[in-house]
């Protein structure tokens, strides 16, 4: 196997693995603990499963550093297509997306100190550590929203460096431009149109799936161009 087909296969890896692990900590944990609507509920199946909650701090942990290491890999795959799309690709999805994941650890963080009762919190009462323990939580949730513009944001000269290639299908260039745009779009009506964010996302939603084919085709198949990209390629030249 070549170098760039073992840097491919990876990146589709790690890839995988972020889009594995990421889900436990934004839906299984908010399905299995949060009662819409009753904080005293969902600080309470928090206090008792205080074990699945701190798997969700893990899973966010692992994901910042995973993101981190997969765009490495990525620009080790690609970095030389175009310098400064890489670097852009690099800061974006390397550095500030990871960055984000460790950042928002720390709101749930704060919400275990509050459930379990530690002495420095000993001055508010069981209420109060409630209504501020919700207040983390859901600042987590913002804070996922805000990361969706850079979920996007990375995508795009991560597109331009796969359109430029020449050893990947230039059609998952142009899907990943809209997947970006998707996620851009989403994090833009949290900003200024909240009533208006989930049926948004559930329009742009289908988009993001380019992204986990695109993961697919690199874990699977490596470098290897589309069907026609192939076909269009001119001959090898051969000796006299």
């Amino acid at each position: 196997m070549s170098p760039r087909n073992r840097s491919a296969r990876l990146a589709g890896l790690l890839y995988l693995l972020v889009v594995l692990i990421a889900p436990y900590r934004l839906i299984y944990v908010p399905t299995a603990l949060f009662v819409s609507g009753d904080a005293a509920a969902t600080i309470a199946n928090i206090a008792s499963h205080e074990t699945l909650f701190r798997f969700g701090l893990a899973a966010d942990l692992v994901c910042g550093a995973l993101q981190a290491f997969m765009v490495l890999v990525l620009f080790r795959l690609l970095g030389k297509v175009h310098r400064q799309h890489g670097i852009a690709m690099l800061l974006l999805g390397g550095a500030l997306v990871p960055a984000l994941y460790f950042f928002n650890v720390l709101n749930d963080a704060a919400v275990l100190l509050l459930v379990d009762n530690g002495k420095a919190l000993a001055a508010f009462d069981p209420a109060q550590r409630t209504a501020l323990a919700m207040l983390f939580l859901q600042l987590h949730g913002q804070t996922v929203s805000a990361a969706e513009t850079l979920w996007g944001l990375w995508l795009f000269p991560l597109a331009l460096l796969v359109q430029r290639s020449g050893f990947l299908p230039r059609l998952f260039g142009y899907g990943l431009i809209l997947n970006g745009l998707a996620y851009v779009l989403q994090s833009l009506a949290w900003a200024l149109l909240p009533d208006w964010q989930d049926q948004l996302s559930g329009l742009l939603g289908p988009l993001q799936f380019v992204e986990v084919l695109f993961m697919l085709w690199l874990l699977v198949l490596g470098a290897r161009p589309g069907l026609r990209q192939a076909r269009a390629a001119p001959p090898a030249p051969t000796g006299a």
